[in-house]
């Protein structure tokens, strides 16, 4: 599994789905692994959740100096 293009995926598809946003703040291991389709240990679970969170803030802050 290519953890960053996984990460990649994720962030857009949440990006894209409000649905799938309000989801993923109430409880982003369970979004993503319900977006994956695979059962994965919690902790890798995490660590993806985490790095999908810090993408979607890093977007926030570009989106925010490009206006």
């Amino acid at each position: 599994m290519d953890i960053k293009k996984s990460i990649e995926e994720l962030v857009e598809k949440i990006k894209n789905d409000k649905e799938l946003q309000s989801t993923f703040m109430k409880d982003p291991i369970a979004a993503i692994e319900k977006l994956l389709g695979i059962d994965l240990p919690e902790e890798q679970l995490k660590q993806i959740a985490d790095g999908v969170k810090a993408k979607i803030n890093l977007d926030k802050i570009g989106s925010f100096f490009k206006k």
